[in-house]
């Protein structure tokens, strides 16, 4: 019997040429991940009773620093790649970024901006919780195109085949086919990650602000796993890499995170009918004022969610509930390509 698939190949190419210019494939998956994000954490803000204009806001900054701090966290763990070439630490476009470091310096823009601009920081967190995992998912796919984040040689019928020149590089002289880890990533990211937060807000089981800690403890455990796979990385301190270290710290953290917001239970503000990305009945009548803007119920009680509609209109009060409320990759587009964490 003829299997139905021994390996898949690796694009011959990983750019597209139109003319004078020269556009990488890697840059075009990162560009459409962001815009993906962006697109539903504002649908969901929104539906949670937020100003979709100041999710605008603050993806524009949050991603540009983000990015820098991405590249920066790549660069500091990868030093020796940039001592002949150091101009390389511009080339973005070869591959090298390490998502903790981007999530990260990403993260605290956003709340840094959240608060001065008077937004709602949990809010915001559950609004993202599904964009970043879909972000990631359809960015992993630039690293097929660079081929790295491959794991340890595999022969299962998905297996991805990798040029020789890059495998010897990694060292695996002699192997062809390894575990696309990229794409148990992509995967994870879509199915479980996204999926599982999606279900369980479907079911009304979470409380304002546990849909960001579900992402950090899905997303953290699957990296963790394909750490265990993974081939590109320069440290390891007991077996383990550094983005595995990482990944075990923000599992623990979200347990704990995820502990807290559902003992204090508060309440999720919904507006208008549930959607596929921002499921949930209804809890909050919205009424449109003399100017066409929203008047949404949405108390800020926690210090950290401030309430001016959350960025928006000023806001009536708040639903009865619980207490006051408030890698990265190493390769590139080499011969031993700089990942993306």
């Amino acid at each position: 019997m003829i299997p139905i698939l021994a390996s898949f190949p690796s694009p011959a190419q990983n750019v597209l040429e139109i003319g004078p210019l020269t556009i990488h494939f890697y840059g075009i998956m990162i560009a459409i991940g962001v815009i993906v994000a962006v697109v539903v954490a504002k649908r969901r803000y929104e539906r949670f009773g937020g100003s979709g204009e100041l999710v605008e806001r603050v993806s524009i900054w949050a991603v540009a620093v983000g990015f820098l701090g991405a590249r920066l966290g790549y660069v500091i763990t990868h030093t020796g790649d940039f001592i002949d070439r150091p101009w390389g630490v511009l080339f973005i476009w070869e591959g090298g970024l390490a998502l903790y470091g981007g999530l990260t310096v990403g993260a605290l823009t956003a709340i840094f901006l959240l608060r001065r601009w008077k937004g709602d920081v949990f809010a915001f967190g559950d609004a993202v919780a599904v964009g970043i995992p879909l972000a990631q998912a359809i960015g992993r796919w630039g690293n097929y195109f660079n081929q790295e984040l491959f794991g340890t040689p595999s022969d299962l019928p998905w297996a991805v085949e990798i040029d020789p020149t890059i495998a010897s590089v990694a060292g695996y002289p002699g192997y062809t086919t390894f575990h696309p880890t990229f794409l148990y990533e992509s995967l994870w990211n879509v199915f479980l990650t996204a999926g599982i937060i999606l279900w369980l807000e479907r079911r009304g089981k979470l409380a304002k602000g546990s849909s960001i800690a579900l992402y950090l403890i899905i997303y953290g455990a699957g990296r963790f796993l394909m750490e265990l796979m993974r081939t590109d990385t320069t440290f390891r301190l007991l077996g383990l890499s550094r983005n595995g270290w990482i990944s075990a710290g923000a599992v623990l953290f979200g347990i704990g995170l995820f502990w807290w917001m559902q003992r204090r239970a508060e309440p999720r503000v919904l507006v208008g009918p549930p959607v596929f990305i921002a499921p949930g009945a209804q809890t909050v009548t919205e009424s449109i004022g003399d100017d066409g803007s929203s008047s949404i119920g949405a108390e800020d009680t926690s210090g950290l969610s401030f309430g001016d509609g959350m960025g928006g209109p000023a806001s009536s009060s708040s639903p009865s509930g619980g207490g006051g409320s408030d890698e990265g990759a190493d390769g590139g587009g080499q011969a031993a390509p700089p990942s993306s964490s």
